[in-house]
């Protein structure tokens, strides 16, 4: 039978129908449900990341995409006691890598190690590492970075640190101290006061976008540490440490140490040591020469310690002046042991004892004494336990207890053996007779300094109030005692040409290693004395180590005494108080232009006239070499380059460092002050790593008349 269209079309539609099993209507329902099932599954997945599972994702991003980097801190500076800077730090570059950004680690490593000077192996394994973060080199050279950054490698950045330098390279080294990479203080004031100079720890975040594209970031904290001025006059440390540099190239010593000290209230103004070191490259000297053998090294005091046993004598009343004692020819027997003198004398004064220096006579004095009331003397002065000085590694002597005396030991002790001293504990000690009798605690630091307002006076150790050791009319007979050595005994060339002076010498056996008794050719060569005798601006002591050839104190030690204290007391303008000839002055830095005083940068000395016990054949060879040095700066200065130099003119020590720093030059720096010529003068183009000499100074006025120090 036929069927006709609209039947066709009937049966179609029931068919469709029937096979899906919904209408259109049903079907747009449907869809609609699972489209709001899914809103609803990723609205609750939200919902439940957000209020649950935040901060573990939020953390792992945060692992993910950024790095906390901790930099050196920005440490403080240091300062002499007229603010000229001594240690400060600056900004240098640092090379890190992110090695998921390198594609070939072997390459790389190899390029970086042409211009680091770092093994190739070393860097491979380091740009081939898992790690996120690698340090490639730290504190690099400007010259280096732009090495670096012409390689331009992906995968290699930088990051700003702090670099601590010392302007003034070795002067007052054992002072200041060093530091090593990551500016953690490691000796003297820079160890001592590390928590207070270092400040609070940098940290540098680094962050890294969606395809691990490394970029910088900010920085999280940042607090610069304190300040410190010290009482270093730094005049003076150079004054002390060209002259002990002098007499140990003269004397041929194994070691030495000078310190200078303000007897009123022991303020030490210089300490130096030989052997030296530089603390911008401490790394590269050896531990003896790192050594601050002024406060940690110890010696047989020898006849200086006689100072102390005439004091207790005197302050207890037991001998006058010119009471006379026999000293028997040269010999005396102490408990049966024979005890020979330097020299044989006779009948001598307690005067005469003390200035030419007698055994006999400070024994029998020693005797009369009494074993008891001598160690209670001994220990007033402080010997035997620390003197406090803010410099760390002190030692605190050797004194054995009185119940350890053998009946010999007063005897020995009483001219300078079976005991051991520091340098600073002398000086302290005789300090102490040059104000009047009173002990005070001897320090190098003045103050602490945060955005230049001083801090509360409890962020420092406080100062232990002086206490008495001896009567003042005790000290006031040493101090002539002391006058008399200087005028006609041993301490003769220690004689001052304008100022009085009061000194005593020492020559101290050392103990033979071999044989285990005292050497008769290795001494201890030493000199403390102070001067103006009524109005003691300064105590001096000079000790060299083992002086080949004339090797007694008076020898090798009184003349330094004598050229540091002619330089040191005009410097200070302290007034003469004895009539002088013309033609006596040596030294006069009131007269002085600043390049006689300022080469701070430099130990080979320019002042030739200021050393008057050179021999024509020494005083040649320095000014050869002298001649020769600047005659390399000058053919390092004027080659052709591509480096202008600028104009430091009215430029302090700091500014003038970081811009040679920035540019790779190697600043000669000469003074302190503000810059007042240069070689070569500004504009001149000259290479990287070329030499330029900066002379600093104050304003022509100062130069003329220094400013007068206070003196307490």
């Amino acid at each position: 039978m036929p069927l006709n269209r609209a039947h066709v079309v009937k049966v179609d539609r029931r068919a469709v129908i029937d096979k899906r099993g919904f209408t259109a209507s049903e079907r747009q329902l449907l869809v609609a449900c699972l489209i709001l099932i899914c809103i609803v599954a990723i609205v609750g997945r939200l919902g439940y990341l957000q209020l649950f599972r935040h901060s573990e994702y939020l953390a792992r991003a945060a692992r993910q995409q950024q790095r906390t980097i901790e930099i050196t801190p920005k440490r403080g500076s240091i300062y002499d006691r007229n603010r000229d800077p001594l240690a400060m730090s600056i900004p240098v570059d640092s090379v890190f890598a992110v090695p998921i950004e390198i594609g070939d680690a072997q390459l790389a490593a190899q390029l970086l190690s042409r211009v680091l000077g770092i093994p190739g192996d070393v860097l491979e394994a380091k740009l081939g590492s898992a790690q996120s973060f690698v340090w490639i080199a730290r504190k690099v050279p400007p010259d280096r970075k732009e090495a670096v950054e012409a390689l331009n490698l992906k995968g290699i950045y930088f990051q700003k640190e702090n670099q601590r330098i010392y302007p003034k390279r070795d002067l007052a080294a054992h002072v200041l101290g060093f530091v090593d990479l990551d500016e953690k203080g490691l000796g003297g004031i820079e160890y001592g006061l590390d928590g207070q100079i270092r400040g609070k720890s940098e940290k540098i975040v680094v962050m890294a976008d969606a395809r691990q594209r490394w970029f910088d970031g900010v920085e999280a904290q940042r607090e610069r540490g304190a300040d410190v001025v010290l009482t270093l006059d730094e005049q003076i440390q150079y004054i002390a440490e060209r002259e002990l540099a002098v007499a140990i190239t003269k004397t041929h010593a194994l070691a030495g140490s000078v310190v200078v000290m303000n007897p009123n209230n022991g303020e030490i103004l210089a300490l130096a040591n030989w052997p030296k070191f530089n603390p911008n490259t401490a790394n590269e000297a050896s531990a003896e020469a790192r050594m601050n053998r002024a406060v940690t090294a110890l010696y047989e005091p020898g006849s200086t310690f006689k100072l102390i046993t005439l004091a207790a004598a005197f302050d207890q009343g037991i001998v006058r002046p010119e009471e006379v004692f026999d000293c028997e020819n040269g010999a005396v027997y102490v408990a049966g042991h024979r005890i020979r003198d330097h020299k044989p004398f006779g009948l001598l004064t307690v005067s005469g004892i003390l200035a030419q220096s007698s055994d006999v006579g400070a024994i029998k004095i020693a005797l009369r004494l009494g074993a008891p009331k001598f160690y209670d003397y001994i220990r007033a002065f402080g010997f035997g336990q620390l003197t406090g000085v803010d410099l760390p590694g002190e030692s605190k002597g050797l004194v054995r207890r009185l119940e350890n005396w053998s009946a010999v030991s007063i005897g020995s002790i009483s001219m300078g053996q079976e005991v051991g001293v520091t340098p600073v504990q002398l000086v302290t000690a005789v300090s102490s007779i040059a104000n009047g009798g009173l002990l005070y605690q001897p320090h190098v630091v003045a103050e602490l300094l945060r955005e230049n307002k001083a801090l509360p006076a409890d962020s420092l150790r406080a100062l232990a109030e002086p206490r008495r050791v001896i009567r003042p009319e005790t000290a006031a007979t040493l101090r002539r005692l002391m006058e008399g050595a200087v005028l006609n005994g041993t301490g003769k060339l220690a004689h001052l040409d304008g100022w009085t002076a009061a000194g005593k010498t020492g020559s101290a056996q050392k103990i033979d290693p071999a044989t285990g008794r005292y050497s008769h050719t290795q001494l201890i060569a030493s000199f403390t004395g102070f001067a103006p005798i009524n109005n003691p601006a300064v105590t001096i002591l000079v000790s060299l180590d083992s002086p080949v050839g004339p090797h007694e104190g008076g020898q090798v030690a009184a003349p330094v005494f004598k050229r540091i204290a002619e330089q040191v007391l005009p410097y200070l303008d302290v007034p003469r108080d004895i009539p002088i000839e013309p033609r006596l002055i040596q030294v006069a830095y009131k007269e002085a232009n600043a390049s006689n005083l300022a080469a701070l940068s430099d130990f080979t000395p320019t002042d030739f006239t200021a050393l008057p016990d050179l021999s024509p054949a020494e005083s040649s060879g320095i000014k050869a070499r002298s001649a020769k040095s600047q005659a390399a700066v000058t053919v390092a200065v004027d080659e052709g380059g591509d480096v202008p130099v600028p104009d430091f003119s009215g430029k302090t020590v700091r500014e003038v460092t970081e811009t040679c720093l920035k540019l790779g030059l190697d600043p000669f720096l000469v003074g302190s002050g503000l810059a007042r010529s240069q070689v070569p003068a500004a504009g001149i183009k000259v290479r990287r790593g070329a030499k330029l000499t900066v002379q600093f100074g104050a304003p022509a006025a100062k130069i003329a008349k220094p400013k007068r120090k206070r003196r307490h």
